[in-house]
C-alpha cells in the first residue's frame, strides 16, 4: 500500500514537471510570421496596407494593426481567428493570411502631417491552446498629406503630331516626381541642373504627342510625392495634326528567301518553318507583327538607361549625301502575289547612300545598345540625355559597342540589307523615353533653337 501511494506521488511529481516544461517550451514557441509590403516610407491621402501573416500550422488567434501618432492609436485593422480553409472535402487549411487594407487620411481621418508608426500584432495558439504565442513587428512611417505643388514655367508650346516638344516646370518639395502626362503616356521630368539651370525646384522634360494619338489629347504637367498625393497642370500648347502617307509594299518569294532564315537563325526563341515557302510566308508574318512589338520592347528598355544630363549643343544631323526613301509613320500594307497579307506602320526615315556608306552618330552620345535586333538587324541605339535616343538599323557591320562614348559624326557602322530591308540603306530614328518621334524636328537648327535652347536660357539657363 505504502508503495502504491509513493509510486502515484511519483507519477504526481513527474506529471507536474512534465507539464512545467511543456508549459516553459510552449513559452519559447515562436509567433506568426508577419511580413509587411507595403506601404514604404511615406504614407498619404491614399494608400494601403499589403502584408502576410504565416503560421506553421495554419492557427492564428488575432491579427491587429494600429498607427500610433502623437502617443495615440489609430486602428487599421482587426481580425480574429484562423484563415478559412478553401471549400472542397479535404482541403488543407492555409497557413498564411494575405491582407490588404486601406491605409491613410481617407480611411483614418485622426491622420495628420508628421511622423506616425505603423504596429503589427499577431498572436497564434500553442500547448492545446493553453498559451500563445505573439510576433509585434513596426514600421517607422512619414505622413505627407499636403499635395505637392507644380507649375510650367517656359512659354510656347508647339508641337505637331508625331512630333516631340520641350517645357520647364517648378516642382516643389524638392524630392517629388514630375513630368508630363500626354494622354495615357508620361514623359517624367530631369532636375533643371542636367541643363544648368540654378533653380533647385526647375524640371525640365521632352514629351511627344505619339503619331497614334489623337490631335486633342489633353496634355499636362504633373508632380507626384512618395506618398502617392499627385496634382496636375494644363500645359498651354498649340497642337499641330499631320497627314502621314500611306504606301503600299510588294514583297516576293525572293524577298522571304533572303530575309526570313537570317532573322530566324539570330533569333533563337523566335519558332518558326523556314523548310517551305508557305512556311516562310507565315514565318515573315510572324517577324513582322510579333517580332516587331518584341524589339519595340526591347528599344523601349533602353529609355531605361538614358543619363540624367544633355549630351549635346546643337541640333542632330541627317545622313550625308543620303535620299530619303520612306518617311516617318508611313502607314505601310504589305501585298504578297498580288493580295494584302498585312499592315505596320514604319516609325523612322529610311535613309539611302552608297552601297556600305559610313553610318555617323547624329549627335554627341553613349552607345547604349548595339547587337542585332531582329528586324532592325545589326542595330546601335545611342543615348544623348534626358530621354532622347536615337536608332540606328539595317547596318552592315558595327564599329561600337554597348558603353562607348561618342562625339557627333562619329563613325558607328556601315549601312546595308540586315532584318527586314529591302536594300541598302540607314533606318534613323529619334526616341523619347522609347517612343518613335518625328526625326526631321531634331535635324532642324531653327527647331532645336526656338523650341530647346531659347526656353532654357529664358529660365535662367546658359544654353
Amino acid at each position: 500500500m505504502r508503495f502504491l501511494v509513493r509510486a502515484l506521488l511519483l507519477l504526481v511529481v513527474l506529471a507536474m514537471i512534465a507539464a512545467g516544461v511543456g508549459w516553459f517550451l510552449a513559452g519559447r514557441e515562436p509567433g506568426p510570421t508577419i511580413a509587411i509590403t507595403s506601404p514604404g516610407e511615406f504614407i498619404g491621402q491614399a494608400a494601403t496596407l499589403e502584408m502576410t501573416v504565416a503560421t506553421p500550422d495554419g492557427q492564428l488567434t488575432r491579427i491587429d494593426a494600429v498607427l500610433e501618432q502623437n502617443g495615440q492609436p489609430i486602428p487599421v485593422y482587426s481580425h480574429e481567428g484562423s484563415p478559412e480553409a478553401p471549400e472542397g472535402a479535404g482541403a488543407a487549411a492555409p497557413t498564411s493570411l494575405a491582407i490588404s487594407q486601406p491605409l491613410g487620411r481617407q480611411a483614418q481621418p485622426a491622420l495628420v502631417s508628421g511622423p506616425a508608426r505603423l504596429v503589427v500584432t499577431a498572436v497564434r495558439p500553442v500547448l492545446f491552446g493553453l498559451r500563445s504565442a505573439s510576433t509585434t513587428v513596426t514600421k517607422d512611417l512619414q505622413v505627407r498629406l499636403e499635395p505637392p505643388r507644380v507649375s510650367v514655367v517656359s512659354l510656347h508650346h508647339f508641337i505637331n503630331l508625331g512630333g516631340a516638344e520641350f517645357v520647364v516646370l517648378r516642382a516643389t518639395p524638392e524630392d517629388v516626381e514630375a513630368g508630363v502626362r500626354v494622354g495615357d503616356a508620361e514623359y517624367p521630368a530631369y532636375p533643371g541642373s542636367a541643363v544648368g539651370l540654378p533653380d533647385t525646384a526647375a524640371r525640365v522634360a521632352f514629351f511627344a504627342l505619339r503619331h497614334d494619338q489623337d490631335v486633342s489629347t489633353p496634355i499636362a504637367a504633373y508632380a507626384r510625392d512618395r506618398a502617392g498625393n499627385q496634382v496636375t497642370t494644363p500645359i498651354e500648347h498649340r497642337p499641330f495634326p499631320k497627314k502621314f502617307v500611306q504606301s503600299k509594299i510588294p514583297i516576293d518569294q525572293r524577298f522571304l528567301d533572303r530575309v526570313v532564315p537570317a532573322i530566324a537563325s539570330q533569333t533563337p526563341d523566335l519558332k518558326v518553318d523556314t523548310g517551305s515557302p508557305e512556311g516562310l510566308l507565315q514565318a515573315f508574318l510572324t517577324i513582322n507583327g510579333q517580332l516587331r512589338q518584341q524589339n519595340a520592347e526591347t528599344i523601349r528598355a533602353q529609355a531605361a538607361k538614358s543619363a540624367p544630363e544633355m549630351l549635346w549643343r546643337e541640333a542632330f544631323a541627317q545622313m550625308g549625301n543620303s535620299q530619303v526613301e520612306s518617311r516617318f509613320a508611313d502607314q505601310r500594307t504589305y501585298f504578297f502575289e498580288g493580295r494584302e497579307i498585312d499592315r505596320q506602320v514604319h516609325l523612322g526615315f529610311d535613309l539611302a547612300s552608297v552601297q556600305h556608306a559610313p553610318v555617323h552618330a547624329a549627335n554627341a552620345g553613349v552607345v547604349v545598345f548595339a547587337d542585332f535586333l531582329g528586324i532592325y538587324g545589326n542595330c546601335v541605339i545611342l543615348d544623348h540625355g534626358l530621354g532622347v535616343q536615337s536608332l540606328y538599323a539595317h547596318l552592315s557591320s558595327l564599329g561600337v559597342k554597348a558603353g562607348d562614348r561618342v562625339e557627333k559624326d562619329a563613325e558607328l557602322g556601315r549601312t546595308g540589307v540586315t532584318g527586314l530591308a529591302g536594300g541598302d540603306h540607314l533606318h534613323f530614328t529619334m526616341l523619347l523615353h522609347g517612343t518613335a518621334v518625328n526625326p526631321v524636328e531634331w535635324w532642324d537648327t531653327h527647331w532645336m533653337e526656338d523650341r530647346v535652347f531659347r526656353k532654357i536660357r529664358e529660365a535662367g539657363g546658359a544654353r
